[in-house]
């Protein structure tokens, strides 16, 4: 029997996830072992999973700091009994009203967030300057990626000084994003991982002089088992604790398993040599070209041809051998959006699902 067989597979309605708990426990067990069991140095990212029952399981393995995405991802690991958490995102608008909420919602949780530039600061130490209250900032620093945060230089410079003067602010450190590294070759994706973490390593070590109790929060999944080599990071993965198709054919060095896939179901035979699936791109995340965005693991000889709000239209090489309502599983290409179109997973043990968890996916 495959390992992702499920035997009440008739009480699971498709397209929908189901997530095998074994490979979720092992997965996080081995994301402790890589940094020799000090949890102290892990802060998870969970946009990926989303759910109260992953981050009770988390807590219950020691993690306690959290990274997320969203206000509600936040409030999220708040309830579960996160000490800390960071808002990975530079707050705007009325998230920042949301943000000083949910700092007095729940006192037992240190929040923080981001800030690269000096009206943002501002703009947080003003929201709170008629509160008892203090927001917890870290820097986000532009490594390269180009995406947010502000670069080693005049500029940050200045930023920190400013940062001093803002009494409503709290300097936690410094937060680095270097996903555009890809490679698939370790030795050399962590070669140019830390070629261009050299100027950030000598500004954090001058920024310890001022505020020694600063930290420095790296990475993800991609550049998590670079950042884990040095002592002084803080990693953040978090597409490691489901995985999906995509880091297991790049990241061949980390050997986490999959741990949820997506169930779908044969609805029609249009043609001979054409089967038809209800996974649309309403069910699996579709940013990336048609070729890679599933992979059938009770299939072979296939090719995905289109994708439509509610179907998938594949080329089989046996079409006679496959039924409608045949049921396949399939491992998405970029799990984090796919678990993101969904309202729950089923929980699967010893082939069998024993029970549902809801995904936050309100932001």
């Amino acid at each position: 029997m495959d390992w992702f067989t499920i035997n009440n597979i008739d009480e699971i309605d498709s397209p929908s996830l189901v997530l095998y708990e074994d490979h979720l426990l092992s997965n996080l067990k081995m994301m402790i072992e890589l940094v020799d069991g000090n949890t102290s140095r892990l802060m998870p990212h969970i946009k990926t999973n989303k759910m109260p029952e992953v981050i009770k399981r988390m807590i219950a393995f020691g993690i306690k700091k959290f990274k997320a995405s969203t206000i509600v991802e936040a409030e999220m690991a708040s309830q579960e009994g996160a000490e800390e958490v960071l808002i990975a995102h530079q707050l705007v608008g009325p998230k920042i009203g949301r943000f000083i909420d949910l700092i007095k919602k729940f006192p037992d949780t240190k929040f923080s967030t981001l800030v690269d530039n000096i009206s943002s600061a501002e703009k947080l130490n003003n929201a709170v300057k008629n509160e008892n209250l203090s927001i917890n900032i870290f820097i986000d620093i532009n490594s390269g990626m180009d995406r947010s945060g502000i670069k080693i230089g005049k500029e940050l410079d200045e930023l920190i000084n400013s940062i001093r003067k803002f009494n409503n602010l709290k300097f936690r450190g410094l937060h680095v994003y270097d996903g555009h590294f890809r490679d698939i070759d370790f030795s050399v994706r962590n070669e140019k991982i830390e070629a261009e973490f050299i100027p950030i390593d000598k500004y954090y070590s001058k920024l310890k002089t001022d505020f020694p109790e600063i930290i420095l929060i790296c990475g993800g999944t991609p550049t998590f088992t670079s950042h884990i080599l040095k002592n002084d990071r803080i990693a953040s993965p978090g597409t490691c604790v489901f995985w999906d198709w995509s880091y297991d054919e790049k990241l061949t060095e980390q050997q986490f398993n999959f741990a949820v896939l997506i169930v779908t179901r044969v609805i029609s035979k249009p043609t001979d040599g054409i089967i038809t699936i209800d996974l649309g791109h309403k069910s699996v995340a579709s940013e990336n070209p048609i070729d890679k965005r599933i992979k059938f693991l009770n299939l072979t000889d296939y090719e995905l041809l289109s994708q439509s709000e509610e179907h998938g239209v594949l080329r089989v090489k046996d079409s006679e051998a496959i039924n409608v309502g045949d049921v396949f599983f399939a491992v998405p290409y970029h799990i984090c959006p796919t678990v993101n179109l969904h309202e729950y997973v089923s929980v699967i043990q010893n082939h069998k699902k024993i029970s549902q968890w809801q995904i936050c996916r309100a932001r």
